[in-house]
């Protein structure tokens, strides 16, 4: 997965959860495609009659055709669960397209669009991943039931069974949302502005997350997504050889942690090597409460990771989450999520359902 791209990946598995049976955000609604899907299904002919021109059929020996629901949800969980075989830094990598989609005017697909001086073009998005497979995705619904399920969707849709399929538990999806429609510009300037560099203030942060309609709780549960996710050598060198400009490096970071990362990241020799943000050898695959115990033992890779447990306005939320049972956590994750990708969702008549993720759709004019 991309450098940045850990950054602020984030993600969660929960546990099926009633919690959110009751809540509702905008007007997006559960099961919003249950009965918007359908194809035409005509029965087989059997028998000997299998072989002869249908206009010889008298049509007692066969039913009309009938239409039959189509379920949306398990198309966009299968499509994942093939690519994740293939990759399994997958469920990062969209953790960290969603984000970055819902930071930027909110979670309505803007970042696939490809136009010029578009979000996908901006610095900070330059290592994102996933556009391919929501393509994928895209297109086998389009093929099944055109015009109906929007891009803005599939991304909350795939990025919710990826990291349904990370999680230490099995067979447990937590519900989202769907009703969003697609937005039909891309800015790449609000990208510069929108997403939190690596090097931001906690307060900084908290004020970010705030302007979206996110808690304090709220952005300490997304930033556990880095639990899968990675950074690269040049976003922690100043950490590992000259912190806030002393030439030395951080005096908080634990030592043995400081001494693999040196090695992984010679100072001087521009190293783009990867690292992972969850330094645990079983878990850094694993979308789950490890990373929390991680920043309480100064093994925080990122600062704003670190900062967190060393935040008066955080720290006591991330021990709690640390002390937490995996099924608390998860349950909470997915809270978080959920509120993440509601934020400045496009419904109802607003926007459009694009055939494409990556080009807004063609003017027609009405006659």
């Amino acid at each position: 997965m991309p450098s940045l791209g850990a950054i602020m990946g984030m993600f969660v598995l929960g546990l099926v959860m009633t919690s959110l049976a009751g809540q509702s955000y905008g007007e997006l609604e559960y099961e919003y495609y249950k009965e918007k899907c359908s194809v035409i299904v005509e029965d087989q002919k059997t028998g000997f009659l299998s072989g002869l021109p249908s206009r010889l059929l008298p049509g007692l020996f066969s039913s009309p055709p009938r239409k039959e629901l189509v379920d949306v949800e398990d198309i966009v969980a299968q499509e994942v669960k093939k690519a994740f075989i293939y990759d399994n830094s997958i469920v990062a990598a969209l953790l960290r397209l969603q984000f970055h989609d819902c930071f930027v005017n909110g979670c309505d697909a803007s970042i696939l669009l490809e136009v010029k001086n578009s979000e996908k073009d901006a610095i900070p998005n330059k290592s994102v991943r996933g556009y391919e497979l929501i393509d994928i995705i895209k297109a086998r619904l389009e093929k099944t039931c055109p015009g109906v399920v929007s891009c803005a969707d599939i991304i909350a849709m795939a990025t919710r069974d990826a990291i349904s399929i990370a999680t230490p538990y099995t067979g447990n999806r937590f519900r989202v949302q769907t009703g969003r429609k697609d937005g039909l510009e891309s800015i790449g300037t609000n990208a510069l502005t929108e997403l939190p560099p690596p090097t931001i203030s906690m307060r900084d942060s908290i004020n970010l997350f705030s302007r979206k309609g996110l808690t304090i709780t709220d952005m300490v549960y997304l930033l556990g997504g880095h639990t899968v996710g990675v950074t690269h050598c040049g976003f922690i060198e100043d950490r590992l050889y000259n912190y806030n400009g002393t030439e030395k490096p951080d005096p908080n970071m634990n030592i043995n942690l400081l001494q693999t990362l040196q090695s992984r990241c010679p100072q001087g020799l521009r190293s783009n090597n990867s690292i992972d943000l969850d330094q645990g050898t079983s878990s850094s695959f694993k979308v789950d409460n490890s990373y929390y115990n991680q920043l309480l033992s100064n093994k925080g890779i990122l600062q704003v990771d670190q900062d967190l447990a060393s935040s008066g306005q955080t720290s006591t939320t991330v021990e709690a989450i640390a002390k937490s049972s995996y099924e608390e956590f998860n349950k909470n994750f997915a809270e978080a999520i959920v509120k993440l990708q509601a934020v400045g969702v496009l419904v109802g008549t607003q926007g459009q359902i694009r055939s494409s993720c990556r080009a807004v759709n063609a003017y027609k004019p009405s006659v």
